[in-house]
């Protein structure tokens, strides 16, 4: 272990021993993210591709900048799947460590949602963590969408959760190989666990089904990164299968 890396891990409250049981955090604590984004000019919009560019915006208050969807969307799913996607599109990742911070401004009702995308392939073959205010067979769960309507399948799932009125909450996506988890506010309890192989590397995004929200603050750190361009949604090559 690097000096650095020792200080970082101090500077986490961290011991050595307990970063070494968690790979992850041991991956967060002595490393620089490969990706940061703030949000804090218009500009960097062009660094996404979407599944309709007409209802994405970049704004921003005295607080910050953020990614946000607005009603209207126009695109049509291969297959029943989420319609507002918003994908990094200068990167793939295959492990990987994400957080950022989501507001969700749509009414308040079961499905109401945001979502996580990675291991994107194409429109039909990505997986999506589906954080909702109440969970059933097609809500709050970890899904998988393979060139057929998307199927959930993780193995431990809350409730559901609290989205709130005009409130931002912190969310982690970790991935590394099979296992997947994923927090909401609480980064001592993963609100989903599920595990799958089935799609590799791919790209990383942010959105909803169908509803309305924001995100800022995201950060990911990976050891696995690689640029790799999605030149056009609906026509993006897959990611190289060289992992």
């Amino acid at each position: 272990m690097t000096l650095v890396s020792l200080i970082l891990l101090v500077a986490t409250g961290l011991a050595p021993d307990q970063a070494s049981r968690n790979p992850s955090t041991a991956l967060m604590a002595a490393d620089p993210p490969v990706y940061v984004q703030a949000f804090k000019t218009a500009d960097v919009r062009k660094e996404y591709v979407f599944s309709d560019p007409k209802v994405w915006r970049v704004k921003a208050d005295e607080k910050g900048g953020w990614l946000a969807h607005v009603p209207g969307q126009k695109y049509k799913t291969p297959q029943r799947s989420p319609h507002n996607i918003g994908l990094i599109a200068d990167w793939t990742f295959v492990d990987f460590v994400l957080e950022c911070e989501m507001l969700q401004t749509g009414k308040e009702y079961g499905h109401r949602d945001q979502c996580v995308f990675f291991g994107f392939q194409d429109p039909s073959r990505f997986y999506y963590v589906h954080i909702a205010t109440k969970a059933d067979p097609n809500a709050h769960n970890v899904f998988l969408v393979n060139k057929k309507p998307r199927r959930s399948f993780a193995k431990k799932t809350t409730k559901g959760i609290d989205w709130g009125s005009d409130t931002w909450h912190k969310v982690r996506v970790e991935r590394r190989g099979k296992d997947i988890k994923v927090w909401f506010d609480d980064m001592d309890a993963p609100i989903m666990v599920a595990e799958d192989t089935t799609h590799g590397r791919g790209w990383i995004g942010f959105g909803s089904f169908d509803d309305e929200g924001r995100v800022r603050d995201i950060k990911i750190w990976s050891d696995s990164a690689k640029r790799e361009r999605a030149t056009a949604f609906a026509t993006a090559a897959a990611p190289k299968k060289n992992d």
